[in-house]
C-alpha cells in the first residue's frame, strides 16, 4: 500500500501528458505519435518524474499486441492470401536488402564486429508497426494500395523477429545454456502456430456463443482480452513475437458474427496501452547517451532512415508501385522498431556487444521514430500534383442489391437519397479514393472501385441488381460502362445519366431503359422559381413548365427521326404572350421568323 501514492501520481502525469499532448500536437499537424513521445521526454528524462520507463515499456507493449489483434480483425485469410506477394515478396525483400545494406555499413566503418553487425544491421531494418498504423489510422488511409502494401511489409518484419531471436546463440561468443535444439525450438513454434490457428478456428465461436447467451456484458469483454492475451503468450512461451500471436487470433475471427463487438470491446485498451507505449519510449530515452555520443547519433540516424526509405523506394517501384505511393511507403517506414529493443537486449544479455552498444542503439530507434511523422511531412515535397490517381483497395464485403449505382459525385448522391428514403438498398461504387473517404464520414457505405471493369461489377453484385444505375460524369466513360453491361447483362435494367441532349440521343438509340440529361430538370425547377418570383401564379408556372418538358420531349422524337436540326420551331427564342397558354379558338399556322432562326441552343452539359 506504501506504493499506491506513487503509482497514482505517475498514472495521473502520464495521462495529463496524453490529453495535453496529442490535442496539442495534433492541431499543430505533427500528429498524436510526437505528441506521445514529447511527454514521455518532459516527464521522465527532463522533469525525472518518472523513471521507471523500461518497465512502464514493457506493460505498454501491449498496446502493439491488442493493434495487431484489431488488424486481424479486418482481414479474413482469403483476403490475407491475396496479400501473400506483398508479404512474402517485397516484405521479404525489404528485409533481407535493408539488413545487409546497414550490417556492410557498421562493419566496413570498423564500428562492430560481424556478429555486431549482423545484430544492428537487421535489428534497424525492422521498422515501428505502432508507428506506421497510427499514421496511417490517423490519415485514414489503412485501406489505401500503399497502406496495404506498407502494412504486408510490416507483418513479415514481425514474422522475421523470430529467426533473428534464433540466430542470436548462434553468433554468441559464449551461447546461453540452451535445454532445445533449433529443431525442436521451430517444432515448438510450428505447434504453437497450429494450436492458435486451430483454437481459433474451432473453440472460440462457440465460446462467445456461449457467453453471448448469458448476457454478461462484462464477461464477453473478459473473454476478448483471455483471447487477445492467451494467443500472444502461447506465442511467447514457444519464442514467437506476442503480437504475431495476437495477429493469428485475430484472423482467425475475421469471419466470426462477434468481430465488431470484439473490436469495440478492445479498442479502447488498444487506445491506452498504445498511448502509453509512445510516451514509455520517451521515458526511457537516455539523454545521457543522447549526450555523449551525440555526433554518432547525428550521423547514424540520417543513414538509418535515408537507407531504409531508398531500399524500400526502390523495391517498391520496382514492385509495380507508382511513384506517389512509393514515396509514401518510404516514409512512412523509416524508422527502427520496437522488437528492436528486445532484439538488442537479448543480443546484450548473450554477450554479442555491450550494454552501452544495445543503448546507443535503441537511442538511435527512438530518435528516428521521433523524426518519422517530420520525414512524411517532407516526403510530400518530392510527390507529383498529377499523373497519378489515388486508390484504396477494393473490398466488396455485403456488396449486392437491388439497386447498383456506379458514380457516387452530385448527380448520384442526390439520385441516393431519393432511393434510400424509399426504403430501398443501394450498392454503390465509385473510383475516386478522396469520394469514398469523404462519404464515409457522412455515414454512406459505398465501395472504391472501377465500373468499367467487369470483375468490379461482378464483385459488386450487379447479378443480384434489378437496375443498374449509371451516374458516372465523363461521357465516353458512361458509354463504357453501358456497352460493357449490355454485352454482359443483356436483360439489365439501364437508368443512365445523360451528358448533353446528343448523348441523350446515342443512349436512347443504344436502347437503354431510362436516360436523364444531368441538367435538364434542375433548370426547369430554376425557370419555374424565377417565374414565380417574378409574380407569375404556382399553376400558371407549373403548367408553362410541364409545357416546356412536352416540347423538349417532342424535339427529342423529332431529332431521333430526322437529325439534330429538326425541332427547332418548338424553341421559345423571345417572350411568349400569356394567349397561346389558353385553348386558342381557330389554328393558326406557326410562321418561323426567317433570318432570325437560332442554332440549337440547348445546354452543352
Amino acid at each position: 500500500m506504501a506504493t499506491s501514492p506513487v503509482l497514482y501520481s505517475q498514472a495521473l502525469l502520464l495521462l495529463g501528458g496524453a490529453v495535453v499532448s496529442a490535442p496539442l500536437f495534433k492541431r499543430l499537424g505533427l500528429g498524436t505519435v510526437l505528441g506521445y513521445l514529447a511527454a514521455g521526454v518532459l516527464i521522465g528524462p527532463i522533469a525525472a518524474q518518472i523513471t521507471e520507463g523500461e518497465e512502464i515499456l514493457h506493460v505498454a507493449e501491449l498496446g502493439v499486441v491488442f493493434l495487431l489483434f484489431i488488424i486481424g480483425l479486418e482481414l479474413k485469410p482469403s483476403r490475407l492470401w491475396q496479400m501473400r506477394r506483398d508479404i512474402f515478396g517485397l516484405g521479404t525483400a525489404q528485409v533481407l536488402v535493408t539488413g545487409a545494406a546497414l550490417t556492410a555499413i557498421a562493419f566496413f566503418c570498423g564500428l562492430l564486429s560481424w556478429e555486431a553487425s549482423i545484430i544492428a544491421g537487421f535489428g534497424l531494418a525492422l521498422s515501428s508497426t505502432a508507428f506506421a498504423m497510427q499514421i496511417l489510422e490517423e490519415k485514414s488511409d489503412t485501406n489505401t494500395r500503399y497502406g496495404q502494401r506498407a502494412f504486408s511489409v510490416l507483418l513479415l518484419q514481425d514474422m522475421a523477429i523470430v529467426p533473428l531471436l534464433a540466430v542470436i546463440p548462434l553468433l554468441a561468443n559464449q551461447a546461453p545454456e540452451a535445454t532445445t535444439t533449433p529443431l525442436q525450438d521451430f517444432s515448438i513454434a510450428l505447434i504453437a502456430i497450429g494450436g492458435v490457428v486451430a483454437a481459433g478456428r474451432y473453440a472460440l465461436n462457440p465460446l462467445f456463443q456461449l457467453i453471448a447467451r448469458t448476457g454478461a456484458r462484462e464477461a464477453m469483454i473478459a473473454a476478448a482480452l483471455l483471447v487477445v492475451m492467451g494467443a500472444a503468450t502461447v506465442m511467447q512461451v514457444a519464442g514467437l513475437s506476442m503480437a504475431m500471436g495476437a495477429f493469428l487470433a485475430g484472423v482467425m475471427l475475421a469471419e466470426s458474427s462477434y468481430r465488431h463487438e470484439l473490436e469495440a470491446d478492445i479498442e479502447p485498451f488498444r487506445g491506452i496501452l498504445q498511448a502509453l507505449f509512445f510516451m514509455a519510449v520517451g521515458l526511457s530515452l537516455q539523454l545521457e547517451v543522447i549526450r555523449e555520443n551525440w555526433m554518432f547519433i547525428a550521423l547514424a540516424v540520417p543513414v538509418v532512415i535515408l537507407v531504409k526509405g531508398g531500399v524500400v523506394y526502390a523495391l517498391c517501384r520496382i514492385t509495380g508501385s507508382q511513384h506517389n505511393d512509393a514515396v509514401r511507403i518510404a516514409a512512412l517506414l523509416p524508422q527502427g522498431g520496437e522488437f528492436g529493443f528486445v532484439l538488442f537486449t537479448t543480443a546484450a544479455t548473450a554477450g554479442i556487444f555491450t550494454d552501452g552498444i544495445a543503448s546507443l542503439l535503441v537511442v538511435v530507434v527512438t530518435v528516428s521514430m521521433a523524426l518519422t511523422p517530420a520525414v512524411t511531412a517532407l516526403a510530400r515535397l518530392t510527390m507529383t500534383e498529377a499523373g497519378e490517381r489515388e486508390e484504396l483497395e477494393e473490398d466488396f464485403e455485403g456488396a449486392g442489391a437491388d439497386v447498383l449505382m456506379i458514380g457516387f459525385s452530385r448527380f448520384g448522391q442526390i439520385a441516393s437519397q431519393i432511393l434510400l428514403a424509399g426504403g430501398r438498398d443501394v450498392t454503390i461504387i465509385d473510383d475516386s479514393a478522396a469520394r469514398v473517404r469523404q462519404a464515409e464520414t457522412f455515414g454512406f457505405r459505398i465501395y472504391f472501385g472501377d465500373g468499367t471493369r467487369l470483375d468490379v461489377l461482378r464483385a459488386a453484385g450487379i447479378e443480384k441488381a434489378k437496375i443498374v444505375a449509371v451516374c458516372t460524369q465523363k461521357k465516353e466513360i458512361t458509354d463504357r460502362i453501358v456497352a460493357l453491361v449490355q454485352a454482359e447483362y443483356p436483360n439489365a435494367r439501364l437508368f443512365v445519366r445523360s451528358y448533353d441532349r446528343l448523348h441523350t440521343l446515342e443512349l436512347r438509340a443504344a436502347g437503354v431503359d431510362y436516360e436523364l440529361r444531368e441538367t435538364f430538370e434542375s433548370g426547369l425547377v430554376f425557370g419555374r422559381k424565377t417565374l414565380e418570383a417574378l409574380g407569375i401564379g404556382d399553376d400558371e408556372a407549373i403548367a408553362i413548365t410541364d409545357d416546356i418538358r412536352r416540347r423538349d420531349e417532342a424535339r427529342l422524337d423529332a431529332q431521333a427521326a430526322e437529325g439534330i436540326t429538326a425541332g427547332r420551331h418548338m424553341l421559345h427564342s423571345k417572350p411568349v404572350r400569356p394567349e397561346p397558354l389558353v385553348k386558342p379558338k381557330k389554328d393558326v399556322a406557326h410562321v418561323p421568323n426567317e433570318g432570325h432562326e437560332l442554332p440549337d441552343v440547348e445546354e452543352v452539359r
